[in-house]
């Protein structure tokens, strides 16, 4: 009788896995994991946006075309995980309005590119990177500790190159206004001063101040290109190296979130 009833409980457990995806999140996470999470939004808010530009400047198209819809895929999961286990108020209204805006950026990916459909994808990077930075903070005020603060600073640098290659590529596809210019120049600034302060965090591992350093050789070699925006011509140089750039940062922000598990 015991065997059965155990039996049956097995098969109860396994068709609820099947059957509720919820369950899929069963870890805790702890504030550095939510705020890489939540970070990692503000990233893909501006890969999503960028891929698109460079897939409809026809920027190797095979590649961007899989960025732009594998990011997609992945905001969605991370906005799942982040609506299950952030529980405070202001948080869940910033996802409701985050749910409406990636469903239509989702859209827009799909439709074909010109100005009208250009300047949307536009706005909805810029929303959806306002909404998902005010989370980050929300969560951040929730705890003291020094770590949130770098592990929020290291994803920032994230998001950063992809929002750098973003403005870049929607100048050369017919976005040729100043503040286009503008915000990619004070976003080169913006990287440029939280890396220093990356690289003086006192808890840095070998591993980390190496990581640090890869990326400040690579920045140094191609920042000019991005600067000279108005000159363009330079488009495969920029999509790789803001993408080598940021898979450096990723690792960095993960070593930051190991860092304080110890």
């Amino acid at each position: 009788m015991q065997t059965l009833i155990k039996h049956n409980i097995l098969i109860y457990l396994f068709l609820l896995s099947v059957l509720s995806p919820s369950l899929s999140i069963a870890k805790k996470y702890n504030t550095e994991q939510l705020i890489n999470i939540a970070g990692m939004q503000r990233m893909l808010s501006q890969k999503i946006a960028k891929a698109y530009f460079f897939y409809a400047q026809g920027v190797r198209p095979e590649k961007t075309r899989k960025q732009l819809f594998s990011s997609i895929d992945l905001f969605n999961k991370n906005y799942f995980i982040l609506r299950k286990k952030l529980k405070d108020k202001d948080i869940q209204d910033l996802l409701v309005f985050i749910e409406m805006s990636k469903d239509e950026l989702s859209i827009l990916a799909k439709a074909p590119f010109n100005e009208e459909n250009g300047a949307s994808m536009l706005d909805y990077s810029e929303t959806l990177l306002e909404a998902s930075n005010d989370i980050v903070k929300r969560i951040e005020a929730f705890t003291n500790k020094k770590a949130a603060k770098i592990v929020n600073l290291s994803g920032r640098q994230r998001m950063l190159t992809q929002r750098i290659a973003k403005f870049y590529i929607a100048y050369q596809a017919g976005f040729k206004d100043i503040n286009t210019i503008n915000q990619l120049k004070k976003s080169i600034t913006e990287f440029e001063k939280a890396h220093l302060v990356l690289t003086k965090y006192k808890k840095n591992t070998t591993k980390i101040r190496h990581l640090l350093n890869k990326v400040a050789r690579l920045w140094n070699v191609v920042n000019k290109f991005y600067a000279n925006v108005e000159r363009g011509g330079l488009p495969v140089i920029v999509l790789s190296s803001t993408d080598k750039i940021m898979n450096l940062m990723n690792e960095v922000t993960q070593l930051y979130v190991q860092l304080e598990k110890r």
